[in-house]
């Protein structure tokens, strides 16, 4: 097996240093087998996300953002299954844990999580990865109190530490006749009182007023910003060292939205947790991200730092999100939406040039030919899926506006991206519908 090559270098304070990733997806692969074809959710994605940083994925909805943050955690449902690629998780512990029963999965302290077994891999949920799902109050049960679920998830990561290697462990044996056992028999219950006790702690720690009293009440009784606080809470529960937050602020007002993410960078900071946040808000990742990947029909189509994808953007979808921001400055400027849709997906459909080339103001003659990943100008941080990267927009070799059919294309002004409104209010032409 090919050993794990170091990330990219950074230089600081004039010395340079090697980052090693924590999550390390190489290639990943995610179809949707259904009755009109083969959804290629997922293409060939690659990327990397270290110790301690918020990367964000952001994109129109049908990008793939969701499926991607499944596909990480091992969550697909059929008809989806990842059908290529690799996902290297950096733990020396759980390294050591599996190397005797699955040496192929793992090179040096880190671990192939697509070559492990289901049962294996699910025990990394909730100690390792956990997730902040779009919709909290269809993601909580309505028949059990707050408090209760989440101290369900904090009992499930206690036993699931006393045996690690065991999926078994978290419920031990724990049926239908333990719980009707429980039902007269008080300390027969699979929630023990520490993990109550815990659930209220985390009802604080996420601010929820009034925890101990809050803990008892059912979700309908909470309103949406504390359930989604409850989500979180929920999710910190086994302490995690990866949090998935996909559309954290769906649904919510502006204020609500800032207090969410306003805690998310407090947990962030105290814990040192690693966020993937998934997002259609470029303003929510101005706010949060350190790093940005941009996603379109499956693929990165541009990643980098902030700076990189905000100050200058070299793909014209990227150019497309942020000129579809309203500029706080230019009273009565124009915003500039990108015209068509996200492509279905459908494999027979996709062909083989570049997916974006439909709705692009600028698609020449060579993007009939899928692009690879180009580094921009050299560095090795910033890179992005066009051949704008590596040459220059020529009209001779611009294909016609009718090429693709009746989606018109972006006017020149394209070419001078709008700069977003650095603050979580920015919204994408999808906020908008």
């Amino acid at each position: 097996m090919p050993s794990i090559p170091d990330s990219r270098a950074n230089t600081e304070g004039g010395c340079e240093m090697i980052q090693k990733p924590l999550l390390r997806v190489r290639d990943l692969e995610t179809r949707f087998f259904t009755e009109e074809g083969q959804v290629n959710a997922v293409e060939k994605l690659t990327l990397d996300i270290h110790d301690g940083e918020v990367f964000g994925i952001v994109g129109e909805s049908g990008s793939g953002k969701s499926v991607t943050a499944r596909s990480v955690l091992g969550l697909l449902e059929s008809p989806g299954r990842v059908t290529g690629g690799e996902l290297w998780y950096r733990d020396e512990t759980f390294a050591d844990t599996v190397r005797a029963d699955h040496p192929d999965a793992v090179d040096g302290d880190y671990v192939d999580l697509e070559s492990l077994p289901s049962n294996v891999r699910r025990t990394l949920r909730g100690t390792h990865f956990s997730m902040i799902f779009q919709d909290p109050m269809s993601s909580l049960n309505p028949s059990i109190p707050v408090g209760e679920q989440i101290a369900e998830a904090v009992e499930a990561q206690r036993r699931a530490r006393a045996n690690p290697r065991s999926v078994a462990s978290r419920t031990q044996g724990y049926g239908l006749s333990q719980y009707l056992m429980s039902t007269v028999m008080g300390s027969r219950k699979y929630v023990k009182s520490e993990s109550l006790e815990r659930a209220v702690e985390l009802l604080e720690l996420v601010g929820i007023p009034d925890a101990p009293l809050r803990a008892k009440e059912y979700p309908h009784e909470y309103s949406g910003g504390m359930l989604q606080r409850a989500m979180i809470a929920q999710a910190l529960a086994g302490e995690p060292k990866v949090l998935i937050a996909d559309e954290p602020t769906t649904a919510l007002d502006v204020t609500i939205q800032a207090q969410i993410l306003d805690l998310l960078t407090e947990l962030q900071e105290e814990t040192g947790m690693t966020i993937l946040l998934i997002t259609h808000n470029l303003g929510v990742v101005a706010r949060m991200c350190d790093r940005v990947g941009v996603m379109y029909a499956g693929e990165i189509v541009e990643r980098g730092t902030l700076a990189d994808v905000f100050d200058d953007p070299v793909h014209p979808y990227t150019q497309g999100l942020l000129g579809s921001i309203p500029d706080l400055e230019g009273i009565g400027a124009r915003l500039q939406p990108i015209p068509g849709n996200v492509p279905s997906l459908l494999d027979h459909e996709m062909g083989g040039r570049c997916y974006f080339a439909d709705r692009c103001p600028k698609a020449m003659e060579e993007c009939l030919e899928h692009p690879p990943e180009f580094d921009v100008d050299g560095s090795s941080h910033h890179a992005t899926r066009c051949y704008l990267a590596e040459t220059t927009y020529s009209e001779a070799r611009a294909l016609d506006a009718d090429y693709f059919g009746s989606a018109e294309p972006l006017e020149d002004a394209a070419d001078e991206p709008v700069e977003p409104a650095r603050s979580d209010g920015g919204n994408t032409e999808e906020d908008s519908r």
